[in-house]
């Protein structure tokens, strides 16, 4: 008897623990979301609208930056494209409390008028397209503008003749062969999406690499011909796979196989990343490119989206997975300088944990994690009692169902 007083009072805890932030903060969990997306995306979306990204962000390097002039030209791009990225589905959402409704609109306005200055050659904040860093970060815009017709269907028509003429700068960069041709085929999707003429050599030229050639099993892909024990395959790869194929599925009629094949491997990369957060929010730093802080959890994040996530995981305990890995990385003394900006860094200021390509403008993929707010608040995302991710379940002594490896049937 005793014995099952102490693992209901272990289940119980574990219970408390998963909806703690949420009792402690009298905020709901969406609420603080918007107030952590808000902090980060603000300085940079605010400071490009009014054309002063340049003249105000501070541009910090890796402690083994690689090349400073170049690194430096980019990182305003980094910073505009990687944030637009996570931001656009909650830009394209309607609806919610009146004070959400009011931020957005805010955002609304400030997005438009920084892509208009990001392509405006006249602008003191024309952006940098030509090279192969602006190819990586120019393709990150383009997703943006995926996740949210809004925005391209509300910029002013010489505006998008902008974009286009942008976006077309990066064609003449080969990318490397690696998750880079992703970056090409993301960008021709955007120019299907929109009926604005695309190449479908590029497009099929990844599908067919990442589908046919690069899978090596139980939810992974190869970085190219060989594979990487990192976050990539999170960063890029899978949620690139997937937005681009559901262009193609939609606009073409085409890739159906491929995109229920990355679909069904998305879901195990799923589960191996909620089980990755540990009971306080950490998770393994192995891996490049690993201060992207939340960044790495952008598969994730894009599955609870798109409502794809596997049965074996709820929304639920994903939610507060990801609430645990927002508050771990963004509440870590010296995340931000002192005027707002991110510094480099997983869990503070650590600019020697970056490799030489990382600048400040690169931190702001963490943004991706915020991809859920995209959902209404009043989507079971938001809406389902907290639930304990599989760590805390673990950890507290719960009995939990074995993880089984992906076969896939051919």
């Amino acid at each position: 008897m005793f014995r099952k007083k102490i693992a209901l009072l272990l289940i119980l805890l574990t219970i408390a623990y998963a909806g703690f932030s949420q009792r402690t903060d009298k905020r709901s969990t969406r609420e603080v979301w918007i107030n952590y997306m808000d902090l980060i995306a603000r300085p940079v979306i605010s400071n490009m609208a009014e054309g002063k990204l340049k003249a105000n962000m501070p541009v910090k390097f890796s402690d083994h930056v690689d090349n400073r002039e170049s690194r430096a030209k980019v990182a305003y791009l980094e910073a505009f494209g990687r944030t637009l990225s996570g931001i656009a589905p909650w830009l394209q959402l309607e609806g919610g409390t009146e004070q959400e409704i009011k931020l957005r609109n805010q955002y609304r306005k400030w997005v438009l008028a920084g892509i208009a200055n990001a392509v405006n050659p006249q602008s003191a904040d024309y952006l940098e397209w030509r090279g192969g860093q602006p190819l990586v970060d120019a393709s990150f815009l383009a997703i943006g503008l995926i996740r949210a017709p809004w925005i391209w269907e509300h910029l002013d028509a010489a505006v998008k003749d902008q974009v286009v003429a942008a976006l077309m700068l990066t064609r003449p960069t080969i990318p490397v062969y690696s998750n880079w041709i992703l970056f090409t085929a993301a960008i021709e999707a955007f120019f299907d999406k929109y009926d604005l003429g695309y190449d479908p050599v590029r497009i099929e030229y990844a599908v067919r690499e990442f589908t046919q050639h690069w899978y090596v099993g139980d939810g992974l892909y190869a970085d190219g011909m060989s594979f990487h024990l990192d976050y990539y395959n999170s960063i890029v790869i899978q949620p690139y796979l997937s937005d681009i194929l559901e262009v193609m599925v939609n606009k073409q009629k085409r890739y159906q196989s491929e995109s229920n094949q990355v679909k069904q491997i998305g879901q195990r990369y799923a589960q191996i990343l909620e089980r990755s957060v540990n009971t306080d929010g950490s998770y393994p730093a192995f891996g490049r490119s690993i201060v992207y802080r939340g960044g790495v959890f952008h598969h994730l994040a894009n599955m609870a989206l798109k409502k794809q996530l596997p049965v074996s995981i709820s929304s639920a305990q994903v939610r507060e997975a990801l609430t645990a890995v927002i508050r771990k990385t963004i509440d870590a003394p010296q995340t931000f300088t002192a005027t707002g900006w991110l510094n480099i860094g997983l869990y503070g200021n650590q600019p020697g944990l970056a490799e030489g390509y990382i600048t400040t403008g690169s931190s702001y993929l963490c943004s991706t994690i915020f991809l859920p707010l995209g959902l209404p608040d009043t989507d079971e995302f938001w809406t389902s009692t907290p639930a304990p991710w599989t760590a805390v379940k673990i950890w507290s002594g719960q009995d939990v169902p074995a993880d089984h490896a992906l076969e896939i049937k051919k």
